[in-house]
């Protein structure tokens, strides 16, 4: 019964790719979970070293998880990346300046001027994001990403956006959004930063995507994903002990990063 639900619970988390079954994953002699080739949480194997998992998932950062499944996901994979409401502190900015050609497009000037000014992008373009479509050709980057953007668009918009970047992807498309509505209103005079929609699991699957929960459980934040719990570091604290938890079972997490394979699809 056990070893039923085991390997139910890994097909469910690893499907297989027609390429090369469960391409993202490699054994590794003493870990507790399988080195991986690729993004997404490993699995626990019995008798591995705990402290590679805790050091690994649990004794990080604020959204250290976040950044580093997105560099794993591109870095070495993918030569150029459109970055689609990129605003004015991508989180690609940890590691852009290790892919060969980045694109920034936004329709916020400052955000705009801002991220140029960090450095965090080759090239930028201010412009209505859904007009992405019509600047760059089809198949035009490795990767189309697009964090924490999607749910400014309503529905039917943000299935729009959806199209129009796996029209433009070779490799990978990127989503990162709330787990459900987050409502959220105008901020730093910037009209574009009111929530319009929620997306759910079944709304990327559904389309071949691969979903990982993130930012832990997802009562412990509210708006602007600060920690429910005060004060913050302790909330903070609480939500990353929630994180391997969260990654595994994406229905529970605060957020959700959404990844499509063009190639596989």
């Amino acid at each position: 019964m056990l070893a039923t639900a085991r390997r139910a619970y890994k097909q469910r988390a690893f499907p297989a790719r027609r390429d090369a079954p469960l391409a993202c994953l490699d054994t590794a002699p003493g870990l507790p979970f399988p080195k991986r080739r690729g993004y997404g949480p490993p699995t626990m194997r019995p008798g591995g070293n705990i402290f590679q998992f805790l050091k690994r998932e649990v004794l990080v950062g604020e959204h250290e998880v976040l950044h580093r499944t997105l560099k794993e996901a591109l870095v070495g994979i993918c030569d150029s990346v459109l970055d689609i409401g990129c605003g004015s502190r991508s989180p690609l900015h940890s590691f852009s300046n290790l892919l060969p050609h980045t694109v920034g497009v936004d329709g916020h000037p400052t955000s705009i001027e801002r991220s140029r000014a960090a450095g965090i992008h080759r090239e930028y373009h201010c412009m209505d994001l859904m007009e992405a479509g019509q600047r760059f050709g089809p198949k035009s980057f490795d990767a189309v990403v697009a964090l924490d953007v999607i749910e400014h668009f309503d529905k039917p918009d943000g299935f729009r956006l959806l199209e129009m970047m796996e029209s433009l992807a070779r490799k990978r498309v990127i989503i990162f959004t709330p787990n459900g509505f987050l409502p959220q209103d105008e901020w730093d005079n910037n009209v574009h930063q009111v929530h319009r929609s929620g997306w759910e699991v079944y709304d990327f699957e559904l389309r071949g995507y691969h979903v990982t929960g993130m930012s832990g459980w997802k009562p412990l934040r509210g708006d602007y994903a600060l920690p429910r719990i005060r004060p913050f570091r302790l909330g903070s604290r609480l939500s990353i002990l929630t994180e391997p938890f969260a990654t595994r079972w994406p229905r529970h997490a605060f957020q959700l990063l959404a990844i499509r394979d063009m190639e596989v699809s």
